[in-house]
């Protein structure tokens, strides 16, 4: 491998390869020319994304693979780029998976800010906020038992016997 030095970015102490370096590296070493990196979408609607990330070496055996989920409501960016934001993990954790920019951890510096951002604003959001985003997501889900099941799981500490009896309203 090469001398290669990998950007990274420090979040709470721990230095994280960004997304655009694993793929620049990727992109330009000898070793990895003629692979391909491909996405696929095996989960896309209008609230939400997952997708999976396929490497292939030059004889197309698959050397590697990356999942990804995202939520349109899960942060301000997300409203209009959970589709890309999607994109860009999976494809970040296959070239992890791959052993690229790994020293310290597979998960690139982009998913931990995104899962910091996300913890921080669930620990400050009021339950009447849940609640709104809870009765939405059920709404909009195809499979509103498993939706409510997932709030319940999720956010069953803060929600009263009253709230829940009033979300359990919209499985039916």
């Amino acid at each position: 491998m090469s001398n290669y030095k990998f950007k990274t970015t420090n979040i709470r102490g721990k230095q994280y390869v960004e997304v655009n370096e694993r793929i620049k590296f990727f992109r330009q070493e000898e070793q990895y020319k003629n692979w391909t990196l491909m996405s696929e979408f095996t989960a896309l609607d209008s609230e939400q994304a997952v997708c999976k990330a396929t490497i292939a070496d030059s004889s197309g055996r698959v050397v590697a693979t990356g999942h990804a989920h995202e939520e349109r409501s899960a942060s301000n960016i997300n409203k209009t780029s959970y589709v890309e934001n999607c994109e860009t993990s999976a494809i970040g954790r296959a070239l992890a998976m791959l052993g690229i920019g790994i020293d310290t951890s597979i998960a690139s510096a982009n998913e931990v800010q995104d899962a910091i951002a996300k913890q921080d604003a669930e620990e400050s959001a009021p339950v009447e906020n849940i609640m709104d985003k809870a009765v939405g997501y059920i709404k909009s889900s195809s499979n509103k038992q498993k939706a409510f099941e997932s709030i319940v799981n999720k956010y069953g500490d803060q929600l009263t016997d009253k709230q829940r009896a009033g979300l359990k309203k919209f499985v039916r």
